[in-house]
């Protein structure tokens, strides 16, 4: 078992000893190392028991270098020189690992981001040799010119803030494992997100998309009223459905994975949730159900049964809404956000749409939503003419 050294730290001079004489005394004299390479080492333990050393021409400067050392070690910014020697990218490799537990889906989106983006012009980079500067101007540069693999072409707002976030999740890592003494990628200037439009149908108009939507006819009324994502929707089974109580289990959902195909997990949120169901969707259901059993998919492919496919789903969609007056262009999604407007518009408060959506907090959906809600405006103004007219009144009566 190695012995684990003792914390001390000095500055020493190289080119000469301390020699002591018979007679108890002691003299300097030149070493064996006399005029070579630099005069002044520092060294210093670290907590760990490992030694560490930096040679100096200057005295002063080995000081100064082991005064720094020290205090960093006091406050806890110091890292071990040979880790921060590490590669961003065989740290991201490390980082990657510690994600198993997230989604298939998860996991191959910061695998694709790794490929195509950031290990191209980061992989053989040491750690210490990421600065703020550099990662600032490629981050800018992504959204003009693109990614060493998609040089030309520049990367969405979106996309460049998705790459952004992993390469200061990866740098938080080694900040915490003692690589870095800071992480680089923080109070970074991002492209703003561009406004999306957000599709609405009412009632009517939904009707009329689901009766053109033909075999989906129930599907699109289950995602227009009972606010189900479309992934949750095509991982519904027959036992998660009643329809004599008018509720839904929502419990799992299934995804594309890159490499992999279709995957069963759990809800976005890692969350089940019930759901209620309008009576006439409640029918509609019983007769998509029939007599099949509970483990049955609700809602399957044309394509000999399996998974209904977003791509097979958003097909027969975009087809309905080219053929329903005001609904060309209106997306598979926007019927999420359908499903919210006509709940608002019906009277439901915040946290009823948050329950109903499975969002995970209400103030995602007030975010999302809440222009939607009615506000009361006029009457605070109302009341202000009301309260100002009753004081001028007042004034009035005292003047007199």
């Amino acid at each position: 078992m190695t012995a684990i050294r003792k914390r001390r730290a000095g500055v020493e001079d190289r080119w000469t000893r301390t020699v002591r004489q018979s007679d108890g005394t002691t003299k300097t004299e030149p070493s064996t190392n006399h005029g070579k390479g630099s005069r002044w080492r520092a060294r210093y333990v670290d907590i760990d028991g490992r030694e560490h050393e930096k040679l100096f021409p200057r005295k002063v400067d080995a000081q100064t270098w082991l005064d720094n050392q020290i205090s960093d070690q006091v406050t806890g910014m110091w890292t071990d020189p040979a880790k921060s020697g590490v590669t961003f990218g065989t740290l991201a490799e490390r980082w990657l690992g510690t994600k198993a537990t997230r989604s298939p889906k998860t996991v191959a989106g910061y695998r694709s981001i790794l490929d195509t983006i950031v290990l191209p012009r980061w992989r053989d980079v040491p750690l210490r040799d990421v600065r703020y500067e550099d990662l600032q101007v490629w981050v800018t540069g992504l959204s003009a010119d693109g990614s060493v693999r998609f040089e030309g072409k520049g990367l969405s707002a979106s996309r460049v803030r998705q790459t952004h976030q992993l390469i200061g999740a990866v740098l938080k890592f080694a900040v915490r494992a003692k690589h870095l003494p800071a992480n680089v990628a923080d109070g970074m200037d991002l492209p703003r997100l561009p406004e999306t439009e957000q599709g609405y149908l009412t009632h009517d108009q939904l009707h009329r998309v689901a009766v053109a939507s033909g075999r989906l006819r129930t599907l699109v009324l289950l995602l227009g009223y009972c606010g189900l994502r479309f992934g949750e929707a095509a991982a519904l089974q027959v036992a998660d459905v009643d329809v004599t109580a008018r509720r839904i289990r929502v419990r799992r959902s299934v995804t594309y994975v890159r490499k992999t195909g279709l995957v069963e997990g759990p809800t976005k949120n890692h969350s089940s949730r019930t759901v209620p169901v309008p009576t006439f969707v409640a029918r509609l259901l019983a007769t998509e159900i029939g007599d099949r059993e509970g483990s049955a998919l609700v809602f399957t492919s044309a394509r000999g049964g399996g998974y209904l496919t977003l791509g097979q789903a958003r097909y027969t969609f975009q087809k309905a809404t080219a053929v329903v007056d005001g609904c060309d262009g209106v997306r598979l999604h926007d019927l999420r956000h359908t499903c919210a407007s006509l709940a608002i518009s019906s009277g439901a408060n915040v946290k009823v749409v948050q329950r109903l959506l499975g969002h995970k907090t209400a103030v995602l959906t007030l975010d999302r939503y809440g222009h939607l809600f009615p506000d009361d405006l006029d009457a605070v103004a109302d009341a202000f003419d009301a309260a100002a007219e009753a004081t001028a009144g007042g004034l009035r009566a005292v003047v007199s």
